[in-house]
């Protein structure tokens, strides 16, 4: 009988364990298994693992172990993320263990105000979790300096490739003078995460868990061929059959209308995108999670790195932007065992680009009129007996979403949600120097104690990022 590791085989204090213990944790995954006791030895880690394996612990228990009490304004553990629901959800996690040794732990993203994330981060804080865009924002402003960084996580790094985020996160790397080990975990390893494993890893341990690509066979996929004004008709009867789902739509505007037409056939639907408030996009999310709402219509913003069980379907209203895409959209539904259907609703002229993603992600589907009785019922059934609904205040964008402090980033991107949080290329970097791999391994810290004791009362050290 194979014996079952726990979280104090992997070398995790008994504080840390215990606070494990308290929110039932108590059999580490696959991923925590095989890359902590790495982490905890201070060697680099570049593991491939989807989302929902387990990743945030994997990364968040070493660094929690090992992290350096903090002085304000410098910061000793980074994390380095794609997106504000993300960097939310790390937060989340890790807070409640890093208070079991008092360490703190803040995330800074953009759509939020800029003063309050100044206000902690002069408060001081030992793990930060951080969007790119927004980060160099506050290092700009002299909110913070990355000198004393001992540790860093890339997460979902091609996620942050896919966005334009490779010359941001270089710049930062290079501002992390004082890097004694970085943890790289990635759903894929090639192509420029390959470059960041090459230029800021040294000697890194190779861990791979799980497939190396969503897999298309635990999936139903269905094309169905559909014309533009009755694409929402045909999406309210499939949610309303097939029950939880995620609609993806390509623009902002899209999914706005598409949430207003599906509440008019009377859904209980909620909206993200990146136009949207921090305090909005997280309504949405804890209303689809907990499910108060059926579906969840979105940009691709919601096609990588959160985790809602129990989606059974996926509907591509507008086709994704390639093959990785699709399946990145997909894999929503269909995990951790389970299966799932996928819908895509094909006018005539998509054929063409749906005939490439099918090619692209392996799979040869005929394209066939909506038929609901290919459709396992999990919904709440038939759309005749239902009344409209009204939409709620909060889940419309709205100025606020714009006037909350991250519209005009010139990193641009998604996490910084304002105009050009649409993703694409990042107007931030040119050519950066990418390497350290002369790295300042100090090897004696201050006094915790010491250092804790001025956290709230200290002056910034002179600097000159900081006094400018």
């Amino acid at each position: 009988m194979e014996q079952t590791v726990s979280f104090s085989d992997l070398g995790l204090s008994a504080e840390i364990v215990s606070a494990l213990s308290r929110q039932g944790i108590t059999v580490p995954f696959e991923v925590q298994t095989e890359s902590i006791p790495d982490a905890m030895l201070g060697k680099d880690i570049c593991c491939r693992a989807p989302t929902g394996s387990g990743k945030t612990l994997a990364f968040g228990l070493p660094l929690i172990a090992k992290c350096p009490v903090a002085e304000p304004h410098y910061p000793t553990a980074l994390i380095l993320t794609p997106t504000r629901e993300l960097a939310e959800q790390i937060t989340t996690v890790l807070t409640p263990l890093a208070e079991a040794v008092s360490l703190e732990v803040i995330s800074v993203y953009g759509g939020v105000s800029y003063n309050k994330q100044m206000d902690a981060l002069r408060r001081g804080t030992d793990i930060l979790v951080a969007c790119p865009g927004r980060l160099l924002d506050l290092i700009d402003k002299g909110a913070l300096d990355l000198d004393d960084i001992e540790m860093v996580v890339l997460d979902e790094a091609d996620r942050m490739a896919d966005m334009g985020f490779i010359d941001p996160v270089c710049d930062i790397l290079n501002m992390c003078t004082s890097i004694k080990q970085t943890i790289l975990f990635s759903a894929t390893l090639d192509d420029e995460v390959g470059k960041l494993i090459k230029d800021y890893q040294e000697d890194p341990v190779t861990i791979e868990v799980g497939p190396k690509e969503v897999s298309m066979e635990s999936m139903k996929h269905l094309f169905w061929l559909t014309q533009g004004m009755k694409r929402a008709t045909v999406a309210a009867e499939a949610i309303a059959t097939g029950g939880k789902s995620i609609v993806f739509c390509r623009t902002r505007r899209a999914v706005d209308k598409l949430g207003d037409d599906l509440a008019n056939l009377g859904l209980d639907v909620a909206t993200l995108h990146g136009g949207l408030s921090q305090r909005q996009r997280d309504r949405a999310m804890s209303r689809f999670s907990s499910g108060w709402c059926e579906a969840l219509i979105a940009t691709d913003v919601a096609a990588r790195g959160i985790d809602v069980q129990g989606v059974h379907c996926v509907i591509h209203l507008d086709p994704a932007e390639n093959g990785k895409a699709y399946k990145h959209r997909s894999g929503r539904t269909a995990r951790a065992g389970a299966s799932g259907i996928v819908i895509s609703m094909v006018q005539d002229n998509q054929r063409g680009t749906y005939n490439r993603i099918q090619k692209q992600v392996g799979i040869k589907e005929k394209y066939t009129k909506p038929d609901l009785n290919l459709l396992p019922v999990h919904g709440k059934g038939a759309l005749e007996d239902r009344e409209p609904r009204k939409r709620k205040p909060d889940s419309r964008s709205s100025r606020d979403g714009q006037r909350s402090g991250g519209g005009n980033s010139r990193y641009g991107g998604n996490n910084s949600g304002g105009r050009r949080s649409s993703g694409g290329n990042s107007s931030y970097g040119g050519n950066s120097s990418r390497g350290h791999k002369g790295r300042n391994n100090h090897n004696d810290n201050p006094s915790k104690k010491g250092r804790r004791s001025n956290r709230h009362s200290a002056s910034p050290r002179q600097h000159n990022r900081v006094d400018q």
